[in-house]
């Protein structure tokens, strides 16, 4: 596809390849992995792909089965900081290397299981988890793959890459989760996947010996063998590590990619600002459904501005993808039923800027990074992350901030329950020409107002 993103005076080629990498590094974030850690896979499992003589669309959908194997990532946050009263980041970054040994689960147990609780409240938590370990790993698993393959099939992808996507966790010996398969009966992308996750994981933290021993040592109970050879024969391969553990291995993968017989089109890129709302919405429970919400909000304050409805689009996608940043925040700080401290408000006020890093990757994406990182500034320039004031602050970020803060404070929060529409307009009002645009502002009344107007016409 040939686009022309708004305010560009070029078109631009869009690749699915390079779209939906630049955005994995949400998915990295929210795993806890080093930035990249989805790209480095597709890098090493591809290249097992070609090893094992795949056709080329075998070889387009295990590319993408790897860059999107973590799509339901999100969903199990909440879940673990709940059961083991842990910072899910680094719980998700260390269980990576955890294997099946009985000592390597009680440690990991141990060491991540309630360290800031007090003592009786961290026993309780770590003997619940001793003695419903299986099904706790049962619950977390199954709904993060269900949720993966979810939105893979949102985004169109094939069945084969749907059903690997939920195998991901599946082991050559049957103890892997969520249905027990084994052998073959485990799609074959999902084997790779898995082994290219495992390769990145022990390559990224000492280097390329520890990745062979690793994945030798779990050949024929995690992985299975014929991948495991070609694996080692890529790895022998000249510059294969070189590449992997260089700054140009994305463009390396993004080269890599073959001709995709998904077409990107605008409908496809609304398809793809929709899901990863969706991934970022299911990070915690008092965030259910608030990208679309803000969404909606937004597009109806450009339609009170006059907005064009080709711009109309773009600020939707803007609004669906502006809080991507936030999966970057452990849900420790997320679902805080409480004030934050003075470190984990600095952690939860960096998710603007991160949301501007991530979405700065994409190219199609590029100009609407200026919203996620703008839509906690104030026209006063007590905002963050830069201070920006005024002018500086433009349409799209104002409208973004309108409908954010909106949309905040007449939804649940883990501090409070939602507040009533009055009572939020009210809160709001009181900082119009500080926090909010004057103009932005009334346009969210007239357009509140009209849908109760339509409302009391229709009962």
């Amino acid at each position: 596809m040939r686009i022309v993103a708004s305010g560009d005076a070029e078109t631009q080629t869009v690749h699915l390849s390079e779209i939906l990498g630049a955005l994995s590094h949400a998915l990295d974030l929210t795993e806890g992995q080093p930035v990249g850690h989805c790209i480095r896979a597709t890098w090493i499992g591809f290249h097992i792909g070609r090893a094992m003589g795949l056709p080329d669309l075998q070889l387009w959908e295990l590319y993408h089965t790897i860059m999107l194997k973590d799509l339901g990532c999100s969903s199990n946050a909440a879940r673990i900081c709940e059961l083991y009263l842990s910072d899910d980041l680094s719980f998700k970054r260390d269980f990576k290397t955890v294997s099946d040994s009985l000592p390597k689960v009680l440690g990991f147990v141990f060491a991540h299981t309630g360290l800031k609780a007090g003592l009786a409240e961290r026993f309780r938590a770590v003997l619940n988890i001793l003695q419903n370990g299986g099904a706790i790993a049962d619950e977390l698993i199954q709904t993060r793959c269900q949720r993966g393959a979810a939105i893979a099939r949102q985004l169109r992808f094939s069945t084969s890459v749907c059903d690997a996507i939920h195998a991901l966790d599946e082991h050559w010996n049957g103890s892997g989760r969520p249905d027990r398969l084994t052998g073959a009966a485990i799609p074959l992308y999902a084997r790779v996947a898995l082994l290219a996750q495992v390769v990145d994981v022990f390559h990224a933290a000492a280097g390329p010996s520890a990745a062979i021993a690793e994945v030798r040592a779990r050949s024929g109970t995690w992985f299975d063998p014929q991948v495991v050879a070609c694996f080692e024969a890529v790895a022998a391969e000249p510059g294969f590590w070189e590449i992997l553990a260089s700054d140009e291995v994305e463009a390396a993968v993004f080269a890599l990619a073959p001709v995709s017989p998904i077409a990107v089109d605008e409908d496809y890129l609304d398809d793809i600002a929709r899901a990863f709302a969706q991934i970022i919405d299911a990070k915690s429970p008092f965030t259910s459904g608030h990208s679309e919400r803000v969404a909606v909000y937004a597009d109806m304050i450009a339609a009170e501005l006059d907005f064009t409805a080709e711009r109309r689009r773009w600020l939707k996608r803007a609004a669906l993808l502006h809080d991507i940043g936030k999966l970057g925040v452990s849900n420790a700080i997320l679902d805080k039923n409480g004030k934050l401290d003075d470190a984990e408000w600095q952690d939860m006020r960096n998710h603007a800027a991160l949301s501007e890093t991530i979405l700065a990757r994409v190219a199609v994406f590029h100009e609407m990074a200026c919203i996620g990182g703008g839509h906690h500034e104030r026209l006063d320039g007590k905002g963050y992350p830069r201070g920006l004031k005024g002018d500086a602050i433009v349409p799209e970020i104002r409208i973004v901030s309108v409908a954010d803060v909106f949309d905040a404070l007449t939804a649940d929060r883990p501090y409070r329950a939602a507040m009533p529409l009055e009572k939020a307009l009210g809160i709001m009002r009181a900082d119009v020409g500080t926090a909010f645009d004057p103009a932005c502002f009334a346009a969210l009344e007239r357009a509140l107002a009209a849908i109760e107007g339509d409302l009391a016409r229709a009962a």
